[in-house]
């Protein structure tokens, strides 16, 4: 190291792989004390989301695929610590690298790819209110909480009496990655819109599609849950023509977006720069039908190109599609090894450490004459 200037060096090893970051920890032992530290692994997480290198798709049907975003060519069986025959295995979030994985109430991890280290949340129970014995929704999410430096996981379980309607309840938990521990909140104010439909994270906010009434067929709110203040509101929305339209959320290269899916007709994608200011929302574009996607039911942004010019979407999770923002067409992408019916969310490649340190989960061979049985899919419907 004496040859080079430290700020050289770091410049350089910044902008490699994490795999081969994790080679290079042998080298000596300054070059290990360099990358296991905490400055060098937020500069190396920063630049690599910053410049959309070192990015994948993590793909789910019953298992979990890797797909490189840059070449986007051939879907990788991940081998991760919750794989079961008998379960699928969900993924509840991604951010800054970290994977939270799902396989029941009392089988959920954190996850890094990069690096194979895990760690498995401790069970809580869920605390039945006074005559309710089932519960309705149960919904999780998870973010990084910039105010304590620590990754959270939020389990939002709402409850239905016999009548369904007309009693009601919640449960909010908070789980800190920091404590490993979990602890309990004040209620969810709201009525969760969809049974599936986990925390979208854009900075350090959580965010839910919901409704004042619980049997509202109409879903044109938005609540955020904020994981530093752990506070509920709802997010400003842009003045709407026409509010008879289906609505979802996601995240877009670090902003909220909403998608007004005005069914067989046309799908408008609506992207916000700061979500607490209304003047910021901006229509990114607007897909007609029939029109340069013949028939689809739904479409899902996940990032930008390089460029800027195209946007990757999920159409109907059943194809991934360039479409070009300026010419206003699609590319069709072929993936080999990708399932016919999938899920997916845009992972970095990070070097980010769990706090209490985790395991470390190894690859390892399919046995060979085994036939791979399908696991279930935890009885779930979207």
């Amino acid at each position: 190291m004496p040859d080079f200037p430290i700020d050289v060096i770091v410049d350089i090893l910044s902008r490699l792989p994490v795999k081969t970051l994790l080679r290079f920890r042998c080298v000596s032992k300054p070059w290990c004390a360099l990358i296991d530290g905490r400055d060098f692994i937020k500069s190396h997480l920063q630049r690599s989301i910053t410049t959309k290198n070192h990015l994948s798709l993590i793909v789910r049907d019953s298992y979990l695929y890797s797909v490189d975003f840059d070449s986007l060519d051939n879907a990788v069986e991940l081998d991760h610590p919750l794989k079961c025959d008998d379960f699928g295995t969900e993924v509840l979030g991604s951010c800054d690298g970290l994977v939270c994985l799902y396989n029941g109430e009392d089988n959920v991890a954190i996850w890094n790819p990069s690096t194979r280290r895990y760690q498995k949340l401790p069970e809580t129970e869920i605390e039945f209110p006074d005559y309710f014995t089932s519960c309705q929704y149960i919904i999780y999410g998870f973010g990084y909480d910039p105010i304590t430096d620590d990754y959270k996981v939020v389990r939002l379980i709402q409850f239905y009496g016999e009548d369904v309607w007309d009693s009601f309840d919640s449960e909010v938990k908070v789980y800190s990655m920091r404590s490993n521990s979990w602890r309990r909140i004040k209620d969810f104010p709201y009525y969760l819109r969809y049974k599936r439909a986990y925390g979208v994270l854009v900075g350090s906010s959580l965010h839910w599609v919901v409704t004042r009434k619980p049997e509202s067929d109409t879903a044109n709110l938005v609540a955020a849950f904020d994981l530093g203040t752990e506070e509920y509101r709802l997010v400003t929305q842009p003045d709407f023509l026409n509010k008879d339209f289906h609505l979802n959320v996601g995240e877009l290269d670090g902003c909220l977006f909403m998608i007004c899916n005005f069914c067989e007709v046309q799908v408008d994608v609506w992207v916000m720069k700061d979500d607490r200011e209304k003047d910021s929302w901006s229509k990114l574009f607007s897909i007609s039908q029939p029109g340069v996607i013949r028939s689809f039911d739904f479409v899902t942004p996940l990032a930008y190109s390089k460029s800027g010019r195209e946007v990757l979407m999920v159409q109907d999770n059943k194809k991934l599609i360039w479409y070009d923002l300026e010419r206003k067409k699609v590319k069709n992408i072929n993936i080999r090894g990708i399932p016919d019916y999938f899920e997916t969310k845009i992972c970095v490649e990070s070097l980010v450490q769990l706090t209490q340190g985790g395991e470390t989960y190894g690859k390892k061979q399919d046995r060979k004459g085994k036939k791979k049985k399908k696991p279930k899919k935890n009885g779930k419907k979207r």
